[in-house]
């Protein structure tokens, strides 16, 4: 069965506003009671994180509020590369050009020559904070983070929230969050374990 997750990704946060905007977006978490302020070994992978509010519903969908979280929040400041967990990403599209490309065989193998330009993307993009990947249609030099994966399966940034075992959250609330970031452009990443 495993353990799933979501993870709001603040796509505009730079590292030296992640912390600072952490704080003011779990604030208004707890303001909302949809986290508790104190911290316990509520998460997986962390040793601390913020368990479900009394209204936590007020994330989620009318129709999921009988199915309380089992976990809570962890809150990840500084570069991380966000991906869904298990498997490997399917699919990446160019900005530029609007491409996508396939990362995959149809026996779900990763293509070695596509991925590896990716692949060290992402190793200098997590030394460096910064990388560029040459689309393999247009062959321009797109920013790693600005690539759009399959099902959002990776982005790269500075803040996410990572909410283990929570039902589904509504589109309203992910613009909630949104605004409460300051009107940052966010990721939601799904993923499983």
């Amino acid at each position: 069965m495993g353990d799933h997750f979501q993870t709001v990704v603040d796509l505009d946060a730079g590292a030296d506003e992640a912390a600072l905007l952490a704080d003011r977006a779990v604030g208004w978490l707890v303001a909302e009671g949809i986290v508790l302020a104190e911290r316990t070994g509520c998460v997986l992978g962390e040793p601390l994180g913020h368990p479900p509010g009394l209204n936590w519903h007020r994330a989620v969908a009318e129709e999921d509020a009988d199915w309380k979280p089992s976990d809570g929040l962890a809150v990840e400041v500084g570069r991380t590369v966000f991906d869904g967990g298990q498997g490997e990403p399917e699919a990446v599209t160019c900005p530029r050009c609007a491409v996508t490309t396939s990362l995959v065989t149809d026996g779900w193998e990763l293509i070695d020559e596509i991925w590896r330009p990716f692949g060290g993307a992402m190793d200098e993009w997590q030394q460096t904070g910064s990388a560029q990947v040459a689309c393999p249609a247009c062959a321009e030099a797109v920013p790693l983070p600005e690539w759009r994966w399959a099902d959002d399966y990776l982005t790269f940034a500075h803040l996410g929230f990572r909410f283990w075992n929570w039902p589904e959250f509504t589109p309203e609330f992910q613009s909630r969050f949104s605004r409460a970031l300051g009107g940052h452009r966010t990721r939601l990443v799904w993923g499983k374990l």
